[in-house]
């Protein structure tokens, strides 16, 4: 008989709660739950096609490893037991990392991380064992901007303000479309409800962007602003706010430091100065600002869209200067930092450790870290240049950089350069064909749920879990023992109890938590503790401890306490949290709206927010020569679709078709002026080379801007994905050739970089009889 299980969605940022219908083992339906403390039954059709993706027929069940022949020669990659893929393994990266060094090994994380309790847990342990500092993620293709520009304001790069979007009276998006992306850094369900709620109760909704988008549609205002200015667009805001005598940072005058070097640096980004570069008029600059500091409250939010570009940091540093400056930033209706239920508990507020960069740099080009981390767009260099310290093994968590990253191609080639390389994957794809073993987690019904991540960046303070809700297939692993037997077979330990790795992170956990003094486990026993935790499982046991630790956590004492402890962060009642009380509310805990927390998440040397970080006042006057900018021709910038999401779902045929295409989308009178013509071919040329894509004639889009999707490309001989590969698309990122760059958080230029288009001529006609 068929039975239903509550079940997180993985696909996307809005985390949105599911009930699943499953038949057997087999889901064969998804609907929204309506019982979800978070998102009240809203479900979108990648939620909806669940059953679909968990079924997939080209999913990987079995590991592959590849064949060698007796000359050492590759060969084919064939399914494998278990214990043959670890062996693998541990007889190939250990030695060769202890031959050429720890650096010779680069990681590689993919977005889907972020999205899975595995991919939360263990690469930071995995990490600690390979010992490298070659570690490459999708956020230099994405939020990294973001991070760099709040751990130089805050001290702590994770400290990200989100919109109050259930209470602000005039939310203004830079570079977001959340009508089809579902939002990100900002972990709403039911995004497009949210702001027709805004404007129902007459708030105001103003969207920059050089389409006009399903969300632009929505909107009070949208200015068709030139792609990469945003940055300009914001200190133009910033000036008029100054020079208009329009700031009131309220409360935070006392908490931060800089403000007199903060007016000087944006003197010169007049609304006058900025406009041309930008294509708006002084005008609708100037109305803008006084609005946002007119407005009861208010929420500046940028995204992917001002964040890949030439000047993403400074955009995403303005954004936040914004609103301190309205005073928005920390109050009710503003911008707010979440506090999550696996969040470091409240501490007493003070100095920090602060926030730096460039602690090390890349070995060929120089780039400096950021995050611990390199840019993604670095990996082929760092792969294909001889010498000491040359990336010699990849191992690949859920990532497809071939497609994802500037110049697939050169990448393509410089990975099957690779002594060795493991991809924990559950397709074999554009880059996980390289690999020498191939890891395949279970499908996602078969695989528990918390947000460890997105839960930091929630509209609205919650917590749920859901267990799997069919058990692993005969044969299959958990994704997390998967992780933890990758660990310990490059940590030397192949074949010891995947427990012991969640064990001795416990252990370790527990070790900080009682030498802390601030917190509430200071002095005991960590072994009593650990005795303590409940769980089916040891990220199950982990997660209890986070929870018990967390700042709505019973702090392992007896009960369930009513305050916060004085704190002021938590808010009482909803303190007593743990593994066991979560499990009693299947469809999650309301830990109340967003509040105030601040002093509490800055982090910096001074223990104030600086508004003038000095990396970032290195970096004005590159902002400052983009005002006599003028890009020739066109550029190009990507778009989302509401049915994709990068390259994961392609493979899932009731999400193609539709709107769900891969076409270059051009301006009517661009079009005529090129000679192109809808639904013909267009050869695209840029830095990286040459794409030839269907033309999709539209004036959603402005003129001097083409659009194309990015996570296409699915052409690549040796993959098996054949939805996708009979819809493959063109990859847009191979325009690129990774040399443009932010410099300040190694993100790669993706929007906004110039093209130039031509008409594909249609092939002649053959003459009869010459065949």
């Amino acid at each position: 008989m068929a039975r239903t299980a509550p079940r997180i969605c993985p696909l996307c940022e809005a985390t949105c709660g599911l009930t699943l219908t499953i038949e057997g083992t087999t889901v064969t339906g998804a609907r929204g739950d309506r019982d979800d403390i978070f998102s009240r039954g809203f479900i979108c059709p990648k939620g909806a096609s669940f059953g679909e993706l968990d079924a997939d027929p080209d999913r990987l069940r079995l590991p592959l490893v590849r064949r060698y022949g007796p000359d050492g020669s590759r060969g084919e990659l064939r399914e494998a037991s278990w214990r043959e893929a670890y062996d693998l393994i541990a007889a190939r990266l250990p030695p060769l990392a202890a031959e050429h060094g720890p650096d010779s090994v680069g990681v590689v994380l993919g977005n889907p991380n972020v999205h899975t309790v595995a991919g939360a847990l263990y690469p930071p342990l995995l990490l600690g064992a390979v010992r490298t500092r070659n570690l490459f993620t999708a956020s230099t293709l994405d939020q990294m901007p973001k991070h760099v520009s709040s751990g130089l304001l805050f001290g702590d790069p994770f400290a990200i303000p989100v919109p109050d979007l259930d209470r602000t009276d005039h939310l203004l998006l830079l570079g977001a479309n959340p009508l089809e992306s579902n939002g990100s850094l900002c972990t709403a369900p039911d995004f497009p409800g949210r702001l027709r709620a805004l404007r129902a109760r007459g708030g105001t909704l103003t969207v920059v962007d050089p389409r006009r988008t399903r969300t632009a549609r929505l909107a009070d205002r949208h200015l068709a602003i030139r792609p990469g200015t945003d940055a300009l667009l914001l200190a133009a805001l910033a000036q008029v706010l100054f020079e208009e005598k329009l700031t009131d940072p309220g409360p935070l005058a006392e908490l931060a430091e800089g403000m007199d070097d903060l007016r000087e640096a944006v003197r010169d980004f007049t609304p006058e100065a900025v406009a041309p570069a930008c294509d708006l008029t002084a005008e609708d600059i100037r109305a803008l600002a006084r609005e946002l500091a007119a407005a009861p409250t208010a929420a500046v939010y940028g995204r992917i869209g001002s964040c890949t570009v030439e000047h993403g940091t400074l955009a995403s540093w303005l954004v936040d200067v914004l609103n301190i400056l309205t005073g928005n930033l920390d109050r009710p209706g503003g911008a707010l930092f979440p506090l999550s239920a696996t969040d470091r508990a409240p501490r007493p507020p003070g100095p920090g450790k602060g926030f730096a960069l460039g602690r090390w740099a890349s070995r060929v080009a120089g780039h400096p870290e950021a995050k611990g981390e390199l840019p993604l767009a670095a990996l082929a260099e760092e792969i294909e240049t001889p010498g000491e310290g040359r990336i010699r093994a990849v191992i690949a968590l859920a990532a497809n950089p071939v497609l994802s990253a500037p110049d697939g191609d050169r990448l393509d080639r410089a990975l099957a350069g690779l002594d060795f390389m493991v991809s924990v994957d559950p397709y074999l794809n554009e880059t996980s064909r390289h690999a020498d073993v191939v890891l395949p987690p279970p499908p996602p019904a078969r695989s528990a749920h918390f947000d460890f991540a997105f839960n930091g960046f929630a509209v609205h303070n919650q917590v749920r879990y859901t267990r799997a809700a069919v058990p692993p297939a005969e044969g299959q692993l958990d994704e997390s023992e998967i992780h933890a037997r990758l660990i310990l077979a490059v940590s030397g330990a192949h074949g010891a109890d995947p427990a012991t790795v969640d064990d001795l992170a416990i252990a370790r956990e527990l070790g900080k938590a009682v030498a802390d003094p601030h917190s509430p486990v200071h002095g005991r026993d960590p072994g009593e503790l650990a005795v303590l935790l409940t769980g089916q499982s040891g990220p199950e046991r982990r997660l209890d401890l986070k929870l018990r630790l967390g700042p709505y956590g019973d702090g392992f004492r007896a009960g369930t306490p009513e305050t916060d402890g004085g704190t002021g962060e938590a808010g009482a009642g909803t303190a007593g949290l743990s593994l066991a009380r979560l499990l009693e509310h299947p469809h999650g805990i309301d830990l109340g709206p967003l509040r105030p927390r601040l002093p509490g998440p800055l982090r910096t040397r001074g223990g104030r927010i600086e508004l003038l970080p000095a990396p970032i006042a290195a970096d004005l006057p590159r902002l400052r020569a983009a005002l006599a900018g003028r890009p020739a021709g066109l550029v190009l910038v990507g778009r989302r679709h509401l049915r994709s999401n990068n390259s994961w779902l392609h493979n899932v045929g009731v999400l193609n078709g539709g709107s769900n295409r891969c076409t270059l989308q051009i301006h009517p009178e661009d079009a005529a002026r090129i000679g192109l013509h809808d639904g013909a071919l267009a050869r695209i040329t840029a830095d990286g080379g040459e794409l030839e894509a269907p033309v999709e004639i539209t004036d959603a889009v402005r003129t001097g801007v083409v659009s194309l999707p990015h996570g296409w490309g699915h052409d690549r001989p040796g993959t098996r994905t054949s939805v996708a590969s009979g819809h493959p698309g063109v990859n847009v990122n191979q325009l690129l050739d990774g040399s443009r760059l932010d410099p300040l958080s190694g993100t790669a230029v993706l929007n906004g970089f110039p093209v130039e288009l031509a008409p594909v001529a249609p092939p002649a006609p053959v003459a009869p009889g010459a065949r």
